[in-house]
């Protein structure tokens, strides 16, 4: 329902509907972004602050795709000191990569990490993290949604 429709309904409270929730696409380019100030910018938009129809218990928020995933920046010796943890279930079996290995290996991997830290941990945050989609070159399969370019 739209916004100016409520005052002509006499409606005091407007109250965010899942139904009435459009989802846009945009696109980001990690290429030369410092990790955390990117990763806070697109939690912003998956959870869906920058609209007007925010509320938090509904996921008014849009889908990212991320580009560039492997060309991302970081200050400080975090390529070092920074590690990864992963436990493979059996005993003894607690896994550790460093920062720099990960962006190596598995770049995305290191975005990911950081924008689900940053999302609700609760069935609505998993809905949320569902609509990121990062990718370590510049090819992605998104292209027929045409994607907006997310300014930073």
């Amino acid at each position: 329902m739209e916004l100016w429709r409520l005052k002509e309904l006499n409606v005091n409270t407007y109250s965010t509907r899942p139904k009435y929730v459009q989802h846009d696409w945009y696109i980001v380019d990690a290429q030369g972004e410092t990790l955390g100030r990117l990763a806070t910018k697109i939690a912003a938009v998956l959870k869906g602050k920058h609209k007007v129809i925010y509320s938090p218990s509904v996921d008014t928020g849009d889908y990212v795709v991320v580009i560039n995933a492997g060309k991302i920046a970081v200050t400080g010796r975090k390529l070092d000191d920074k590690k990864y943890y992963r436990h493979t279930g059996y005993p003894g079996g607690l896994k550790e990569v460093t920062l720099r290995d990960q962006l190596a290996k598995h770049p995305e991997r290191v975005l990911l990490a950081a924008v689900k830290g940053m999302l609700p941990h609760n069935r609505l945050g998993r809905k949320m993290f569902k609509k990121l989609k990062v990718y370590a070159g510049t090819e992605h399969p998104h292209a027929a949604h045409k994607p907006k370019q997310l300014e930073l």
